[in-house]
């Protein structure tokens, strides 16, 4: 890593892109005890996408909804077993078993590949069990019962064990199956879910898929803003700040863009992130939802009241799973400094910068 190449992976701007326990998730699993380990953007995208997102969030989420749509949300071990339920039961309970073998020994990242063999299995489980094949029977209901309880009670003992490593994850979905987390003790039987409880009615989606052109798209830019940075702060003495010139472009390309006043009517820290704040941004009738990485330069008090120039028609995006939809314009000096552009004279909202 070089931080004059711009190629360094700083913590607070991961959380800002993926989330404090996707990249809780990423370290801890991909540095090994005894060997080196790689981060890159395109593996954090890839990992959000497969294991977390699929393997872990899709898994929750289908349990959830099957409970909701077949039995109100009502989960009930209905008693008819097969060779299935035996070999999903084995097999998380084994995995349990290695988990704390594991943690005695300090082998943190294949403690966590034990944790996601659990949902592995269990999502194997809902292809062999079909319970949407089963729901078409009548004959079959109890069946079924049994398959969303053997689920939903995989899930529980996964998301306990999960705790020590993504403590914000883990609480969600415990929360979602409407139980508590389970202490180790009492994760050497299987069978503890509480028949006829309740889960959520909407679940939430733990992880969100991210598109891997986007997000390297905003790192290219983020680099070469960073870039220009640099060679700025190695130059105080110039009464002035030189950027790197990018390409030129045709008018119609700038025509696209839509920039309108904005009075920002609240504001709150992001949760978790070092660096965002999130702005309710007043523009004409509307209100629009507006992440920036500003917490350096503003607290969230200074923010309300502001009018401020809004780039309006920009691509919605989650930054630090936060949906932002537009930009604050900004200008930055030689030292880093950020300061908000404003309207030189009073401007109502909405108003067209033009």
């Amino acid at each position: 890593m070089s931080k004059s190449k711009g190629n360094v992976l700083y913590a607070d701007t991961l959380v800002d892109f993926f989330g404090v326990d996707a990249v809780r998730y990423f370290v801890l699993h991909e540095m090994p005890f005894d060997n080196d380990g790689i981060i890159s953007w395109e593996l954090m995208v890839e990992r959000m996408n497969s294991d977390l997102a699929n393997i872990l969030g899709n898994l929750v989420n289908r349990t959830i909804s099957m409970s909701n749509k077949y039995f109100e949300g009502v989960v009930r071990d209905g008693g008819i077993k097969d060779e299935f339920d035996e070999d999903l039961k084995a097999v998380v309970l084994e995995e349990v078993k290695k988990v704390s073998e594991k943690m005695e020994k300090l082998r943190v990242a294949d403690a966590i590949t034990s944790i996601f063999n659990i949902f592995r299995r269990s999502n194997k489980y809902i292809d062999e069990t079909a319970p949407w094949t089963l729901a078409k029977d009548e004959a079959s209901k109890a069946r079924l019962e049994t398959v969303l309880y053997n689920l939903t009670e995989a899930i529980t003992i996964g998301a306990s064990l999960l705790a020590s490593f993504m403590p914000e994850t883990s609480a969600k979905i415990l929360s979602q199956l409407n139980t508590t987390k389970r202490e180790l003790p009492q994760m050497n039987e299987f069978g503890l879910y509480p028949s006829g409880n309740k889960v959520t009615d909407k679940p939430e989606i733990l992880f969100a898929r991210m598109d891997m052109k986007e997000v390297m798209e905003k790192v290219e830019a983020m680099h070469t803003a960073a870039e220009g940075t640099t060679e700025e702060k190695e130059s105080p003495e110039d009464d002035g700040i030189d950027i790197e010139a990018k390409a030129e472009i045709e008018y119609e390309d700038f025509a696209k863009l839509q920039f309108q006043v904005g009075e920002i009517i609240a504001c709150e820290a992001v949760a978790k992130s070092k660096k965002l704040l999130c702005s309710k941004v007043k523009i004409g009738s509307q209100v629009k939802q507006i992440v920036s990485g500003i917490k350096a330069h503003y607290s969230p008090e200074e923010m309300v009241g502001k009018k401020v120039m809004v780039v309006v028609n920009l691509k919605p995006a989650k930054l630090a799973g936060v949906l932002s939809e537009g930009m604050l314009l900004c200008a930055e000096d030689a030292q880093g400094n950020l300061s908000l552009m404003v309207p030189e004279k009073a401007m109502p909202s909405g108003a067209e910068i033009c």
